[in-house]
């Protein structure tokens, strides 16, 4: 699908973007300031107006210009200026700014690039990021992928500036995992979905036939493990998303749920039930013997591995109430790291390994809250009455929830700062529980 290799794009002014000499001189903005930044994003440039399988080159560089302009405003770090007067930027422009109307336009960065449509029914897409104030590029992307897939474009442009500007790893060109929930409560219908971070490109992994809950990522973003009730059974498995082919993880036997992918892919941390007692075990990716971490009699669940693969966090009752805790990845060292008042659950490292956020439930309403690793500085983030099950955006800086609405009974998504702050929805065509954000990572070809 993508092509990230500039060279190959065979468009003159694409052969700028192979420039590591320049590149090692670009100075981005203090992330540490805090401040949020003006940036000035105007329609893309298109060589030539060419129809394509997604309209033509002016509309999607006016579509992807919108877009990379959302993203970008989302994040509360940008102010996207009004560019309503500025004259449009014109082809040779891409790479030659003029700065001087872009500093009347009070804007400190720029955001521009072009659309182009290429011999082979693909497009080639550029975007720049530079500092206004200075007149010096900051950053750079450069694609062919099929115009269908311009909206990963938009996410990527504007992942090169909120990264350079902020500091922070990329964000937008990322996906959630979900389990869409339909039908009634009788007969309810559980389905696994993925779509962007912003909502777009959802759609569907299974078909309702079973129900499913707790999705995970694997790291390359390729794999999703998953836990299915079907004909009696609770089971782990996992199910390749572009395939949209599924195997049981363990063969028959012991109930097996609860996974978690390790950082390198390679093992899968989950509970099972054996001689009516859960524990956490660790299992190959390819569904290998399972290896024994916990062997309290109480329940040992809610595994997940710390990002540097050497730490697992679980919920165990072994203290008598639910209570997070941390250990060694082969199972030394168990620890109990949660002391604050009520029940703790859903623990979710941070990408960088420092924190972990979970649920807690205090008096009946349940509320997300942070940690650090070692349980110190505890925060809760949300009032409740009923929010769970958290998970950690890419860049470490928002966890997404479940919430579910007291009124309508109906669960949603729901984002929070992980600094505090308003709570934002994020819209699904149905309703949803049981959140993964991860990375893409694949690469193009």
């Amino acid at each position: 699908m993508f092509d990230l290799q500039p060279r190959r794009l065979a468009l003159p002014l694409l052969l700028a973007l192979s420039s590591a000499a320049a590149a090692q001189q670009r100075q981005a903005p203090d992330p540490a300031s805090g401040e949020a930044y003006v940036i000035a994003i105007p329609p893309l440039a298109t060589a030539k107006i060419t129809e394509t399988d997604a309209g033509d080159t002016w509309v999607l560089a006016n579509q992807i210009a919108e877009l990379i302009s959302a993203d970008l405003k989302s994040t509360g770090r940008f102010i996207v200026a009004d560019v309503a007067k500025v004259r449009i930027p014109s082809y040779p422009e891409v790479t030659a700014p003029s700065y001087q109307q872009w500093r009347k336009a009070n804007a400190k960065l720029l955001l521009s690039g072009f659309v182009n449509a290429r011999a082979d029914g693909r497009l080639a897409i550029g975007c720049y990021v530079y500092d206004v104030q200075s007149g010096r590029e900051l950053a750079r992307q450069g694609f062919a992928l099929s115009p269908g897939d311009w909206r990963r474009a938009a996410h990527l442009c504007a992942d090169a500036a909120y990264s350079k500007v902020t500091g922070n790893p990329p964000l937008f060109d990322s996906r959630i995992a979900y389990v869409a929930q339909s039908g009634s409560s009788d007969a309810p219908v559980k389905r696994l979905a993925v779509m962007d971070f912003d909502g777009g490109n959802h759609g569907f992994l299974t078909e309702g036939d079973a129900i499913v809950v707790a999705p995970r990522w694997s790291p390359a973003g390729d794999r999703i493990a998953y836990t299915s009730f079907a004909d009696g059974r609770v089971e782990v498995r996992i199910i390749d998303v572009a395939a949209r082919t599924d195997r049981a993880l363990l063969p028959g036997g012991a109930d097996s749920f609860a996974p978690a992918f390790s950082p390198d892919g390679e093992r899968i941390a989950l509970s099972m039930a054996v001689n009516a007692n859960t524990d956490v075990y660790i299992v190959p990716s390819d569904g290998a013997y399972p290896q024994q971490l916990t062997t309290s009699p109480a329940i040992d669940t809610s595994p997940a591995f710390s990002p540097d693969g050497g730490r697992v966090a679980f919920v165990s009752d072994r203290s008598g109430s639910p209570q997070l805790y941390v250990m060694n990845a082969d199972g030394s060292d168990q620890r109990r790291v949660s002391f604050g008042r009520g029940d703790y659950g859903s623990p979710a490292w941070s990408p960088e390994g420092d924190r972990i956020a979970f649920t807690n439930v205090e008096g009946g309403p349940s509320r997300i809250g942070v940690m650090n690793a070692n349980g110190s500085d505890q925060r809760i983030l949300t009032s409740g009455p009923q929010d769970e099950q958290p998970a950690w955006s890419p860049d470490g800086r928002r966890i997404l929830f479940q919430r579910l609405d007291p009124a309508s009974r109906r669960s949603a998504l729901a984002i929070v700062p992980v600094s505090g702050g308003e709570v934002r929805p994020l819209a699904t065509p149905q309703a949803a529980t049981d959140p993964a954000w991860a990375a893409r990572r694949e690469q193009g070809r």
